[in-house]
């Protein structure tokens, strides 16, 4: 057939997908990690305000942003750079650092995006082999070769739930050589409250080779908006300075992340809701019956004993309107995961689950 012909690798991207629903009737929305409680009404107000500027472009280097990222997090507003979610950001690092002949290093069950980046800049993704569901750093380790450009991780790793101490995050940097850039994907970080987390911040506030990432579209409840940030080595961040496209954050998006920091009262009751819900759906399945992984994030990985039984389950709740995330293309065929939803949707999806298990014993 004649006709362009794409570089070589391209059409050989699995497409993500992303977490499914009906348009109108489903009755509980559990498969993308989004937010619970929805975006601040302060964010929802300043998004509306800015709105009525639409026909200016927006502040390309996104600096009322930047200054409230660098108070909030106590960082240097020249080591940050915004985009359009992490995801730009997790892509343009493989455009920047790695290419044909090279590879890219992530975790065994990690997020889609990594392999998905590396193949579209015809990098070789590498897989890790976890430890169960955490990340095995000395997997990781073992993959390091000439040929290896950025590493890849997750922490919370996402759709497992599970993250790795400070002193694992800080042996796996030790162990990597200089050329090699870690990418620390802290998109859950905020849900974290375990006393051992690191999100990365430290290691990338000195090290030459580290970048940590973060997102407005978990906790703060701005996914619509794609609004994500990068802080790290000055070197870094220049360079996805110069490969971001000029205007790429739009003006209301920056407006309401800038409202969302500044709204404490409503990320602490955001957080507050996450652990209590979470907590709460973890005994309430693993009373059913089910393996549940432990979650440091906004969600559960579910453990079903088969392929079978997972899409079973799948669809039962479907036909009920409750949508949850099936994990094939993660490499769990057994699983579901489950976002941490309102009180309503929590108690209500495990209702339905329960019937679903008391269908499965007959």
């Amino acid at each position: 057939m004649n006709g362009p012909v794409p570089r070589p690798g391209v059409l050989a991207i699995e497409p993500y997908q992303g977490g499914k629903s009906k348009d109108t009737s489903y009755v509980g929305k559990m498969s993308s990690n989004e937010a619970a409680l929805g975006p601040s009404p302060k964010a929802l107000e300043a998004y509306a305000k800015a709105a009525a500027v639409t026909h200016r472009y927006p502040d390309g280097g996104a600096h009322l942003l930047r200054e409230a990222i660098a108070r909030r997090h106590d960082v240097e507003i020249d080591r940050i750079v915004c985009g359009c979610g992490s995801d730009e950001l997790l892509q343009l690092l493989c455009r920047g650092y790695a290419g044909p002949g090279d590879e890219v290093v992530y975790s065994e069950h990690g997020f889609l995006i990594y392999p998905i980046a590396a193949t579209a800049c015809g990098a070789t993704p590498v897989a890790a082999k976890d430890d169960g569901y955490t990340v095995s750093v000395d997997s990781m380790l073992k993959c390091i070769g000439d040929r290896t450009k950025i590493v890849f991780i997750a922490n919370p790793n996402n759709p497992t739930g599970t993250y790795i101490p400070r002193a694992e995050l800080e042996r796996l940097h030790a162990g990597l050589p200089p050329h090699v850039v870690l990418v620390i994907d802290a998109a859950y970080a905020e849900f974290v409250t375990d006393p051992d987390y690191d999100s990365g911040q430290e290691l990338a506030s000195w090290a030459p080779n580290v970048v940590m990432t973060r997102t407005f579209s978990k906790i703060y409840g701005l996914a619509a908006l794609r609004v994500g940030w990068a802080y790290g080595a000055p070197a870094i961040i220049d360079v996805l300075n110069r490969l971001r496209g000029p205007f790429n954050v739009p003006t209301p998006a920056q407006a309401a992340a800038v409202a969302a920091l500044e709204d404490r009262e409503f990320f602490d009751k955001a957080l507050a809701h996450n652990t209590r819900w979470r907590d709460w759906l973890f005994q309430r399945l693993g009373g059913l019956g089910l393996h549940v992984v432990p979650s440091a994030g906004n969600f559960l990985l579910i453990d079903f004993g088969s392929a079978a039984g997972a899409h079973a389950a799948d669809e039962y709740l479907r036909d009920k309107g409750w949508y949850l995330r099936r994990m094939d293309s993660y490499g769990f065929k057994d699983h579901l995961r489950l976002t941490v939803g309102t009180e309503n949707e929590n108690r209500g999806v495990t209702d339905v689950l329960a019937a679903f298990m008391e269908t499965a014993r007959v």
